[in-house]
């Protein structure tokens, strides 16, 4: 087991790498406006993450249990902070796409119910869901309206 003990301590230090990567890559875009539409297929960034987190998802429930992600934030004040900054996380998330999402017709209760069982790989489903619709909206740039 000294190889999955090796990957659980090296795979948040990828993940944090990527966080960081993408976190200042978005802020140095140097366009100044952050207003216009998505880039048509970045839609599929937080499809993939979504896909790639799911699959660890199911290893993890496989490995720990399907209330395995209990145990570990009732463990000590650490994992309640954890379970704060989570729920926080997507909170604020949820708030922030939402009006998005009605505006796109989405069916918000659908997605919230889904987020609510699933965590971040619902919310990246969402978002990855409202950027494809956002690019595909009648009079967007990408959208079917697109003259050539």
């Amino acid at each position: 087991m000294a190889l999955a003990g090796s990957i659980y301590a090296l795979l948040p230090w990828w993940a944090v790498g990527g966080f960081v990567a993408f976190a200042t890559g978005r802020l140095l875009r140097g366009d100044g406006d952050d207003r216009h539409l998505p880039h048509p297929r970045l839609w599929l960034f937080p499809a993939a993450l979504s896909l790639l987190f799911a699959g660890w998802s199911v290893h993890a429930v496989l490995a720990g249990g399907p209330t395995g992600f209990w145990t570990e934030h009732v463990r000590n004040a650490w994992g309640n902070q954890i379970w704060f900054d989570l729920l926080l996380a997507i909170a604020t998330s949820w708030t922030l796409i939402l009006p998005r999402a009605r505006a796109l017709k989405m069916q918000a209760g659908w997605w919230l119910l889904f987020i609510i069982c699933t965590g971040c790989v619902g919310l990246l489903a969402m978002l990855a869901r409202c950027l494809f619709l956002e690019t595909r909206a009648p009079g967007s740039a990408s959208g079917p309206t697109r003259l050539p």
